[in-house]
């Protein structure tokens, strides 16, 4: 007996993801990839029968059998009828509030996410960044917008602390390549687990306590009412004179107005910021010119050669949990919104 798989992609537009055309290919599983991917799970993939569709063209008839469904987002109404042998979905992304509140999900079926996938180039982004601002990058950037030839003169990183708000994938990711440094490295974390890569954990209540002593912040939380605002204006005011942050969760979490202007009161010293409420970030945005601001466009921890190969061997990995009747991993809790 097969499993249906129904792998739903997207075309790009401004109302969905991806949101740019220059990124679709970048997220897209086309049959070739699938197949390039299955190579290396030849027991498992024999046990599937896939259909890859793109948007909802094929949608009500294909997922009247389908089993699992690989995806970014769906239609949630009715979903149990229009796809009554449905058991599993993956979402191809971490953050899932796009999919939120999840009053829409069957009896029965589990959510999982690409946790995981992500944690490489978020690491080497995180790395990046934080030696951006401690090198006074933003600064010098703004600058050279103006034709300001003003030597500003840094030194080495030793010595200097790095707060990382959430310390999950994308957190760990960036602790592990942060810890390679001479620097001190803070989590504050719901949970205030240990990580190998984090020399002091704290829960999330203690992060007022903490945020004075932090040079650098690096934030990669998801977007869940705990979390909406959690950085507004004045908990960027509580940080250190001098500090700077970097945004790569969700832009929910930060008062960007309030930021923009603590940055140009020299409050805080810089920022990198790569996600914001609205993506594309339009053109009139006034963050683009705000000083000592470096905007990124939302590229901070896909991999864009081989994104969707290590969806697929995450995909495959649980596959074979799913066939042998194991739990599966990555599995999102619907009350916490990831």
């Amino acid at each position: 007996m097969t499993v249906k798989v129904h792998v739903k992609n997207n075309h790009a537009g401004p109302d969905t993801f991806p949101s740019t055309t220059e990124s679709e290919p970048v997220f897209t599983i086309s049959m070739d990839k699938y197949q390039q991917a299955a190579a290396g799970y030849t027991d498992i993939a024999a046990q599937l029968e896939v259909f890859v569709d793109w948007d909802t063209d094929h949608w009500v008839e294909s997922m009247r059998d389908t089993e699992v469904l690989l995806t970014w987002n769906l239609p949630t109404e009715n979903l149990a009828g229009v796809a009554p042998r449905l058991k599993w979905i993956h979402c191809i992304g971490a953050g899932v509030e796009h999919l939120c509140p999840m009053d829409w999900v069957p009896p029965g079926v589990t959510i999982t996410n690409n946790k995981g996938a992500h944690a490489d180039k978020a690491g080497e982004y995180a790395l990046m960044a934080v030696l951006m601002l401690h090198n006074k990058m933003p600064v010098i950037l703004t600058n050279q917008r103006s034709g300001d030839w003003n030597s500003l003169f840094s030194t080495p990183i030793e010595g200097k602390t790095v707060g990382l708000i959430g310390v999950g994938s994308i957190g760990g990711g960036a602790a592990a390549q942060l810890d390679k440094m001479p620097l001190h490295i803070i989590g504050v974390t719901r949970h205030g687990n240990a990580h190998p890569h984090v020399h002091e954990m704290v829960t999330m209540d203690q992060l007022d306590a903490v945020l004075p002593r932090m040079d650098y912040i690096f934030v990669s939380l998801p977007s869940t009412p705990e979390t909406v605002g959690l950085f507004d204006r004045k908990r960027l005011q509580g940080m250190k004179r001098g500090a700077g942050i970097i945004n790569v969760g969700r832009g929910s979490t930060m008062d960007y107005e309030a930021l923009a202007e603590l940055l140009l009161d020299g409050h805080l010293s810089g920022a990198v910021i790569d996600v914001f409420e609205e993506e594309p970030l339009p053109a009139e945005s006034p963050l683009w010119l705000a000083p000592n601001l470096v905007v990124t466009p939302h590229v901070s921890a896909d991999d864009g050669d081989n994104y969707v190969a290590i969806t697929l061997d995450l995909f495959f990995s649980n596959m074979e949990r799913y066939l042998a009747g194991q739990p599966l991993l990555n599995v999102v809790r619907p009350e916490l919104g990831y």
